[in-house]
């Protein structure tokens, strides 16, 4: 079962043969990823306008099961790209070793690829899964509209960037996405899991689960955005450090934005009843 497992998640031929290109990728292209984003705005836009004029002001809109079957569903697919890109780096590692074992780490590879990296072969693959995995956070923001009937700029902020992030990846076979992808996965799988969780109507946590995982994997990124700088400098250079800067800064804004709607949560919370509540849905 081991074996067979780890045969369809890094061995397989059209993972291990997979190459990102404009031609044989779907949604690959500059001009997919903005009329994409585009339209994911506008539908929020309108979705959250239509809300307002025909149902009553701050009445929720019941979505039944759907809420539910999306956190489940979210939850296996960040699990699969886990085991995934996990299973495929080691074997990347073992296989392109010898190329990079004189100057690098495991870990430095993982955080700095050589310089004249292809997106092709196993993890750009589960990269691209990840990739196409953005498109499917992005109901999240729709069944929040209908849940809280609020629209927030950080909802519709941090997709936008976290797909573009997620292609620039890709385009520019971006150092650093190994590492983000894995830390993004699980914390999505836990997260979702846990939405699941309390959707079919079992017992929450006691503490804000979802924001402290949020803060967890803010962390670990702003951490590897240190070592990928330092391994720049110090190990002659890492692939797509372009990309890394814009990422870097993209990053930041998101950082800086989640600071402050955790601080205004938190003071709302605290102001109304004394004590921390439930997670946002963020």
């Amino acid at each position: 079962m081991i074996a067979g497992v780890t045969y369809y998640l890094s061995q397989h031929p059209s993972i291990v043969a997979f190459r990102w290109n404009h031609t044989q990728s779907w949604g690959s292209t500059w001009s997919f990823l903005v009329t994409s984003i585009a339209f994911y705005l506008i539908v929020s836009v309108m979705t959250h306008l239509f809300l307002c004029l025909l149902v009553r002001r701050g009445k929720p809109v019941s979505l039944g099961p759907i809420l539910a079957l999306h956190s489940l569903m979210m939850s296996v697919v960040s699990a699969i790209i886990f085991a995934g890109i996990l299973l495929s780096t080691a074997a990347e590692i073992k296989e392109t070793r010898w190329f990079w074992r004189r100057t690098k780490t495991p870990f430095q590879w993982l955080l700095c690829f050589p310089l004249g990296t292809r997106p092709s072969g196993r993890v750009f693959f589960w990269s691209y899964i990840f990739y196409l995995s953005r498109f499917l956070h992005m109901f999240r923001t729709i069944f929040s509209i209908f849940k809280t009937r609020k629209l927030t700029f950080f909802h519709l902020f941090n997709n936008s960037i976290l797909t573009i992030m997620s292609f620039i990846w890709l385009e520019f076979s971006q150092s650093f996405q190994v590492l983000a992808i894995l830390f993004t996965t699980l914390v999505y799988s836990a997260v979702y899991g846990y939405r699941f969780w309390t959707a079919i109507g079992l017992r929450s946590a006691c503490f804000p689960f979802v924001l402290n995982c949020q803060i967890v994997l803010l962390s670990c990124n702003l951490v590897c955005h240190i070592g990928v700088l330092t391994l720049h400098f110090m190990k002659g250079g890492c692939n797509g450090i372009g990309a890394w800067v814009l990422n870097s800064v993209l990053n930041g804004v998101i950082l800086l934005l989640f600071l402050k709607f955790y601080v205004q949560s938190r003071r709302k919370k605290f102001g109304r009843n004394g004590e921390i509540g439930k997670d946002k849905d963020l």
